[in-house]
């Protein structure tokens, strides 16, 4: 076995082909010579891939990021990153290179990143490609906050429902997220401060997924999470460290003295539900948080009258 390893470790480092591959945090675990040398990776390093990408944008080497704000493109991008199976694309690196890049995600968010150098292809319908590209982002994000919207959140969600039960029979969980307070915020402080507190939510909740979990706006200041292969215990566990992250929040520079928080509810997916069963109990959930005062997580227990309720 050993031997395999390293034949295979030889052929990708031979080879002009980028290969690398991610864990499930999203940090760098192989990378071959080609894709290190493409990234400026050193050969001891794993750096996490966004901390890579950061680093590349402000030395202006690796992939082209046409946007000024990296931390808006940054939201926009890792809110989709690794959500599904499958991907293909085409990007452009500062040397003049045009790679065609595929990644590839494992049930358990290992992530599998395969690129070829396109660059000799005629640039004739680049453009053209690129406007698709950017057409099916625009198709699946949040104008606002960047994050993933409602058509990305639920097929994500109805993915979920259809996979392989697990033994424990819970196929993952889902948390509906909610502002508190949030119509108060508007009229006290102006709607622009509203979008302030809705883009630092976002990408403050995006610090704490896993590569397999999605999150994204579904409407107003309600926003989903979705989480595959995932026990009520672990969900619960995950909504209270954004919780938690929240509350030190302060978005307002005028404003330091301005917090806010948000209610949850969680209910976990079952053989037989579909996505408006799990969302309608998702919802009553968190219309319990709201009675029990906010500021909370409620969960959703089939089966069960005594939901249990964490703030």
């Amino acid at each position: 076995m050993d031997e395999t390893v390293a034949k295979l470790s030889e052929m990708y480092d031979t080879t002009p082909v980028l290969v690398a591959a991610y864990d499930g945090f999203d940090r760098l675990r192989y990378a071959n010579r080609a894709f290190r040398a493409a990234f400026f990776i050193e050969p001891d390093e794993a750096p996490l891939w966004p901390d890579l990408m950061r680093r590349n944008f402000i030395a202006r080497r690796g992939t082209v990021i046409s946007r000024p704000d990296f931390d808006a493109w940054l939201t926009s991008t890792y809110s989709r990153r690794g959500k599904t199976g499958f991907r293909a694309f085409e990007t452009d690196l500062y040397d003049g290179r045009w790679l065609w890049m595929t990644e590839t995600v494992q049930s358990d968010g290992w992530m599998l990143c395969i690129a070829s150098d396109i660059t000799h292809l005629k640039a004739d319908g680049r453009s053209l490609r690129q406007d698709r590209d950017s057409a099916i982002k625009a198709a699946h994000t949040d104008e606002l906050t960047g994050v993933a919207n409602r058509r990305f959140v639920y097929a994500r969600m109805d993915e979920m429902l259809r996979r392989p039960v697990p033994a424990n029979g819970v196929l993952g969980c889902i948390g509906v997220i909610d502002l508190d307070n949030f119509k108060y915020v508007n009229d006290r402080f102006g709607h622009q401060a509203g979008d302030v507190i809705l883009r630092d939510f976002a990408a403050t909740i995006l610090r704490h997924l896993r590569r397999s979990d999605c999150f994204g706006r579904v409407g107003g200041e309600e926003f989903m999470l979705v989480l595959p292969d995932t026990t009520v215990a672990t969900a619960v566990l995950i909504v209270e460290r954004m919780l938690a992250s929240i509350h030190r929040s302060r978005p307002l520079k005028d404003r330091a003295d301005v917090g806010y928080t948000f209610s949850a509810g969680i209910a976990s997916g079952h053989p037989g539900d579909d996505t408006a069963s799990l969302c309608a109990r998702a919802d009553r959930a968190l219309y319990a948080a709201k009675l029990a005062g906010r500021d909370r997580i409620h969960v959703d227990c089939p089966g069960d009258e005594k939901s249990a309720i964490a703030g």
